[in-house]
């Protein structure tokens, strides 16, 4: 286990349970999204190139909108 990751594991201990178990799910909820998404784009290889290849023509047909961190 690396350094920065037992300083988070050690602030979380300080948390009460419910609040433990509540950044327990949500880490495990992100590791299991990750690996869905590494077998997704392993089965496909292509597919994030061709996302990428259709937010670019979107973008270039005028269909797209500036980013607003303040509306997200």
């Amino acid at each position: 286990m690396t350094k920065l990751l037992q300083q988070a594991f050690d602030r979380a201990s300080e948390l009460s349970q419910t609040e433990q178990d509540s950044l327990a799910q949500w880490l495990l909820d992100e590791l299991a999204s990750e690996t869905r998404w590494d077998t997704l784009f392993a089965s496909a290889p292509d597919s994030l190139a061709k996302m990428a290849d259709e937010a670019l023509a979107e973008h270039h047909r005028g269909e797209t909108l500036p980013l607003d961190p303040g509306k997200l």
